[in-house]
């Protein structure tokens, strides 16, 4: 054995020491009854907490520096909320005052379900729902609704001036309760103008042509370096002309930004080192007048900051939510280094040059040269606007591909949300249900989590970072495929090389029953699974979601004539087997090599036809089978977290200690956070 071989085995018992340790650690502190990680479920809604382990081994600077980027990260709550739909803020301060001032009976049904209606809101920040984007109801009459108004003698609705009680109640009503009002928060389909369609609030009285005619008239196909345009800005209609808000100190959500700044300046005077507070100056200087270019910079800066034990993402990033797939939401995550994890994504980042070379993509689409591929495994430490209190699982940033080009990016796997997903999901019986035998479960329990976690890794590190596209391609050539397409990529390209002996060889996994652990699962979910998030009758349009549908169901369908995955029906229940996991890796590589041509070319056409042929539709006998054998099991398919809260002691104006709290209380942290976080002003038009 040399050096090198053993080095790698280490590496790998003591992660598996360390996720141990993690386990004992929280089956103690579940056994004394310390901690829950389930707080509480309603509707189709789960919510959960997340553990911070390690936070008391961080220096005092380091505490500090966390507590000034979690207040940040609150303070952009409003926007989040603004973007999502122009009445979010005004829908949510009626229902809160109600919440808090109503005078009648607390304990019916109805003022139930009117609360439940209300953290429903909360949980998608909006009336829209966080995954599907369709509007959903309160299960109360609009009768009774007014009568919650009436009664709320001490609430401090936001009437216009001269308005009456009734007046507002007549105004507001139809937000919540006509289907005809803003239906949709994203509308993808096919043929319709998906700007004017959506009630998603980056666009006001422009239509999907003079948005792109707008934005055509920048997009330089020569610049090397493009600027993101649209990313944070809101694009409306004034007598007439076509005219761009920036988001900024001094535009659009100022009095938000104005909070975000004040608490990243604060960061600044505690930063770890001379690189990190550079990058936080940096965002805050973008922060002033919100130039794009200035972003870029920033973004460059903080790419190249692989020292600091403590990170963040703050800012207008990912556009999932713009049917266009050009304008950010905002959003917010601070964490810091889990070291012994991240030894298994420096293994990954390490060798990313091996990977793109081995990558089974026509050669005209890899990087010569991969740079400054960094990744590690992060515990958060709290989240903000569009990762709260849903959050990603990993990290793959900056989105510009010139500056994953010319600098690389950073990749992170949240660990400490995995792991509070597991935990909570223990003892479902969702594997028992949907597993088609004793083996798979077996496989499943013994390295579900592993594959789901080097899954993340690569998915983040090597997929999103992997390919180049050719020149004079923008980055909006697929518009409002871009997304489902990206994480069509991101996803094979782990799902590919998670089956490779390569991954063996670093000591990544200890056989390829891990891959085949990895492989189950994501043809179960990507077949079924996910079908429990959908209404029946309607179709898939989330963009992971159709991502997941797409390669599903395109494997399922090239490999029938191999039986590679197999459909079986036993006492009136679908199962899907994989036959033959080689085959459906080569499948998966078949499928890779296209979604990489259709990205690097920005083939549109190529794209549309792929996703809406397998990533759109629904079997609906399949559809309603599934939905009626997980009702049966009483489990919500949507998880979210509450934050964890940090509590300052100071002493003559200093912070001398920090403390983590877990609140359990969802109503509670929800309206604290109302109480204080509110900064923007509310829509009355």
């Amino acid at each position: 054995m040399n050096f090198k071989t053993f080095s790698v085995m280490m590496i790998s018992i003591l992660l598996l020491a360390s996720c141990k340790q993690k386990v004992k650690e929280t089956d103690e502190l579940e056994a004394s009854g310390e901690f829950k990680f389930m707080v509480e479920q309603f509707a189709d809604l789960r919510v959960l907490r997340y553990q911070v382990p390690g936070f008391d081994e961080l220096s005092a600077q380091q505490k500090e520096l966390i507590y000034y980027l979690s207040e940040a990260a609150l303070c952009g709550r409003d926007i989040f909320f603004d973007q999502n739909y122009k009445y979010n803020l005004l829908i949510r301060n009626t229902l809160e005052e109600i919440a808090e001032n109503y005078t009648g009976d607390k304990t019916s049904q109805d003022f139930e379900n009117f609360m439940i209606y209300l953290k429903r809101v909360w949980f998608s920040n909006g009336i829209h729902h966080h995954y599907s984007t369709e509007k959903f109801f309160p299960e109360i009459t609009e009768a009774y609704f007014a009568e919650l108004i009436k009664n709320s003698p001490e609430a401090k609705f936001n009437l216009k001036e001269g308005e009456s009680l009734d007046e507002f109640t007549a105004r507001v009503s139809p937000l919540i309760f006509d289907p005809n009002i803003a239906p949709k928060k994203v509308v993808q389909d096919a043929g319709v103008d998906i700007v004017a369609n959506s009630a998603v609030n980056f666009y006001e009285g422009v239509t999907q042509k003079e948005v792109e005619a707008y934005y055509k008239k920048m997009h330089n196909p020569n610049d090397n370096q493009p600027i993101s345009y649209g990313l944070n800005s809101k694009l409306v209609k004034i007598d007439g002309k076509v005219t761009e808000q920036v988001y900024s100190k001094n535009g659009l959500y100022k009095e938000a930004i104005e909070k975000i700044v004040y608490w990243l300046e604060k960061a600044a005077t505690v930063a770890e080192n001379d690189v990190q507070k550079a990058h936080i100056e940096k965002l805050i200087e973008y922060y002033e007048d919100g130039d794009l270019k200035t972003w870029d910079v920033y973004n460059v800066l903080w790419v190249q900051d692989i020292d600091s034990h403590i990170d963040y993402v703050n800012g207008f990033v990912e556009v999932y939510d713009d049917p266009m797939g050009m304008k950010a939401t905002w959003e917010a995550v601070v964490n810091f280094k889990d070291m012994e994890a991240t030894k298994r994504t420096e293994i990954i980042s390490d060798n990313a040059q091996w990977f793109e070379d081995h990558s089974p993509v026509d050669p005209r689409f890899k990087k010569e040269e991969v740079k400054g591929v960094s990744a590690k495994v992060i515990t958060v430490a709290q989240l903000g606007g569009a990762c709260y209190p849903t959050t990603p699982i990993g990290i793959n940033l900056p989105n510009a591909n010139w500056i994953r080009r010319d600098h690389g990016s950073k990749s992170v796997t949240m660990e400490n949300i995995t792991y509070a997903y597991d935990q909570a999901a223990s003892g479902s019986g969702v594997l028992e249900e949907f597993c088609f035998s004793e083996e798979e479960i077996a496989l499943s329990r013994k390295y579900g989590s592993i594959a789901d976690n080097l899954h993340t890794d690569m998915h983040e590190c090597l997929g999103h970072g992997s390919g180049k596209m050719l020149p004079g391609v923008s980055d909006g050539a697929l518009k409002n495929y871009h997304s489902p397409l990206e994480e069509c990529r991101a996803d094979l390209y782990a799902l590919y090389f998670l089956m490779d002996n390569k991954m063996v060889e670093l000591g990544l996994i200890e056989n390829l029953d891990v891959a085949k652990a990895g492989y189950d699962k994501y043809i179960r979910n990507g077949l079924m699974l996910q079908l429990t998030r959908i209404e029946l009758g309607k179709n898939i349009e989330q963009a992971h979601m159709r991502n997941r549908a797409t390669i599903s169901n395109w494997c399922y369908e090239k490999g029938k004539e191999d039986n590679v995955i197999e459909k079986k029906n036993i006492d009136g229940k679908t199962y899907f087997v994989i036959n033959d996991y080689d085959k459906l890796r080569e499948l998966f590589g078949e499928l890779l090599a296209e979604v990489q041509r259709i990205k690097s070319t920005g083939d549109f056409e190529a794209g549309k036809n792929l996703i809406e042929a397998y990533g759109v539709k629904i079997d609906q006998d399949l559809h309603k089978e599934i939905l009626d054998r997980y009702q049966e099991l009483k489990v919500a398919p949507y998880g979210g977290f509450m934050n964890v809260k940090y509590v300052a002691t100071e002493k003559d104006g200093k912070i001398t200690d920090i403390k983590v709290e877990y609140p359990d209380d969802y109503t509670k942290q929800m309206l604290e956070y109302s109480k204080n976080y509110s900064f923007l002003p509310i829509i009355n038009n």
